[in-house]
């Protein structure tokens, strides 16, 4: 009788510590999506801020200050990841919002080339597309490292390729890129989601670390919806005339 009840009691708490892990999953999780949601709402006010203003355009894209807008968010990123390990959550929150405008200002220029309505519609097809891949990476069972490892080797061979074409100027080259390119997020959208709850797993209890990472999560899972609605735009956006 006795050994029942200590085995009970043993349910019962073993039961406890994962429903309290689930619950800090759930939170860990709704804070990245926040995060990646504010980003995603500051580059949207900054570019369209920028795309308004004939002057600021004039200021970020006619001088040769427009290589710095272009390069910034690929340095930047560069440098965040570096600093990552040596800053508190909250800095690394900050530098979040500050990638975000910089990006920002990269994006204003697809406000002056596309049409507001295919913007907004390209925009929720990438949100949708989005969403469920990250909800199937969320609760698949199946491992993603290899798919990642795989996607991973395709997106440096698409870097390569795209920096190939700026000299090449190939339409059909172009149009293959972008489907490829339109696949491989796809598939990280759902292998970065695998990997941020993982990460979790990893550093549940250390509630700093956990911060940082929700951080760069977040950062993950907006680069990946970025390049899925530039990739996406190049198929379903309407020029203006």
């Amino acid at each position: 009788m006795s050994d029942f009840n200590n085995k009970t009691v043993s349910f019962a708490s073993a039961a406890s510590r994962s429903t309290s892990y689930d619950a800090g999953l759930r939170d860990y999780m709704v804070k990245v999506y926040n995060f990646m949601g504010i980003a995603l709402g500051i580059s949207g006010a900054v570019a369209f801020l920028v795309a308004s203003s004939p002057a600021l355009m004039q200021l970020f894209f006619g001088t040769p200050l427009a290589w710095v807008v272009m390069l910034a968010p690929l340095g930047f990123v560069f440098f965040f990841s570096y600093k990552l390990n040596s800053i508190s959550a909250e800095k690394a929150k900050n530098y979040l919002w500050i990638y975000s405008g910089l990006m920002g200002l990269s994006l204003s220029t697809i406000l002056i080339v596309y049409t507001g309505a295919s913007v907004a519609r390209v925009f929720f097809i990438s949100a949708s597309t989005f969403g469920a891949m990250s909800l199937y990476g969320y609760s698949t069972k199946k491992d993603l490292s290899g798919l990642g490892s795989f996607l991973i080797m395709g997106l440096i061979g698409l870097i390569i390729a795209s920096l190939v074409n700026i000299f090449l100027k190939s339409s059909a080259m172009e149009f293959a890129l972008s489907v490829i390119g339109v696949f491989i997020f796809i598939g990280l959208t759902a292998y970065d989601t695998q990997r941020i709850k993982q990460a979790y797993y990893h550093f549940a209890g250390d509630s700093e670390m956990t911060g940082k990472m929700a951080v760069m999560g977040a950062l993950n899972l907006y680069m990946d919806f970025i390049n899925l609605f530039l990739m996406l735009l190049r198929f379903f956006g309407d020029r203006r005339n």
